[in-house]
């Protein structure tokens, strides 16, 4: 790692961890102040944060099936994003402890409520607690493993190796399909346990992945600032980057039209209340909002080769996607707090709602740069790869 490189993430990581600290600072007197809306806005934030430490992990198993160029200049610091996820497993303790203040099935009396006596069994406190601890045991074991034998590769450079890693990826895809699947729907969806949907998995894992690439691209323009980098990084690297990134945002909008549509034509009570909600007086700015920043404004942009290939206009593209990511988090977990079916009082926004998420994001980002002291930002093997092309980047 050259020096300038090193002072840069130092003083990023110095800068996140005083943001981080003076943000848990405000969290703290939040809590004291209003238990619940400190809750609210604490999950909201830990969804967001959990998008790229477990998306990365989903990114780096994918690139090990299919390989490409635009992997090996950030394949590091994907690496180091998954080591954060044992922090992430620590904070999810706040939720544990809120269990009974955001979710309408662990209240006493919840069984006089015929559909959720009906899913006691899945349900409750104690199942729940321990559904979370696996997630993150499965997780946190898969991204170590993972990391174990990419080592192991970058050692001996040997076929055997890589058909492990290649066939040991392909299975932690699955786990992490299914296992992220049952944590959308206890963590997200069980907010409303009367509503329901197959696919509402399916929009946490694309949005994981787009959160994903929106950092690496990031994290791509501050190398190509930086020797040696600046002679691997090529435009086909962003270009790639970019082509990712506009694939999954098309991808997040096919899955939400594809949600919205068939509730909408089934009409059933029990199921359009949840958009009705979302796309009434209080959200629909929210929800148009999300269709022009999260779908129309980056397809358009995206969609001009030159803008994939001008690192100044990606990068730009990307650190909005990722904030809008936040938005959209934000319209899919905040109204079931104060929807008509919850007995809270009418949605107002809350300072908390912005604090928590800048706190948890700058503590994450913290660690994640804490994690490459010591380690190549790229092996021996990935800068032979990176070595061919010198084409500078603009």
């Amino acid at each position: 790692m050259s020096q300038p490189l090193a002072t840069t993430l130092a003083r990023i990581q110095r800068t996140a961890f005083l943001v981080g600290g003076a943000g848990a600072a405000l969290m703290g007197i939040g809590f004291a102040l209003d238990r619940e809306r400190f809750f609210q806005a604490y999950l909201v934030a830990f969804l967001y944060v959990l998008g790229p430490a477990l998306g990365a992990l989903a990114i780096v198993m994918l690139h090990n099936m299919t390989g490409g160029a635009w992997g090996f200049a950030v394949r590091r610091l994907l690496e180091a994003a998954m080591r954060t996820l044992p922090f992430l497993a620590l904070a999810f303790l706040p939720i544990a402890l809120g269990v009974h203040d955001l979710y309408e099935w662990s209240h006493a009396g919840a069984e006089n409520d015929p559909v959720l006596a009906h899913k006691a069994p899945y349900l409750n406190v104690p199942f729940f607690l321990v559904r979370a601890a696996l997630y993150f045991a499965l997780w946190s074991g898969l991204a170590m493993y993972m990391l174990k034998l990419a080592e192991r590769y970058d050692r001996r450079l040997s076929l055997k190796a890589l058909r492990r890693l290649k066939g040991t990826s392909g299975f932690g895809l699955g786990l992490y399909v299914l296992s992220m699947s049952f944590a959308s729907f206890d963590w997200g969806m069980s907010l409303e346990p009367h509503w329901f949907s197959t696919i509402y998995g399916v929009h946490f894992i694309v949005g994981q992945a787009l959160s994903t690439f929106c950092l690496a691209i990031l994290a791509a323009a501050l190398l190509a600032r930086h020797e040696p980098f600046s002679r691997w990084l090529a435009p086909g690297h962003f270009h790639d980057l970019g082509n990712l990134t506009m694939a999954f945002v098309l991808l997040w909008a096919y899955v939400s039209f594809s949600q919205f549509l068939i509730i909408w034509s089934g009409n059933l009570p029990e199921e359009n209340g949840w958009y009705l909600v979302r796309t009434g007086p209080v959200w629909q700015g929210l929800a148009l909002a999300l269709v022009v920043c999260h779908f129309a404004a980056p397809f358009a942009i995206l969609l001009v080769r030159r803008s994939k290939e001008n690192v100044r206009v990606l990068s730009r593209v990307a650190a909005a996607l990722f904030l809008v990511r936040f938005l959209d988090t934000y319209w899919l977990i905040m109204p079931a707090f104060h929807g008509p079916a919850s007995r809270a009082p009418a949605y107002a926004p809350h300072w908390l709602d912005v604090v928590a998420p800048v706190t948890l994001l700058s503590l994450w980002l913290g660690l994640c740069v804490r994690q490459l002291h010591g380690r190549p930002l790229v092996s021996l093997q990935d800068a032979r790869l990176l070595g061919r092309l010198e084409a500078p980047v603009p």
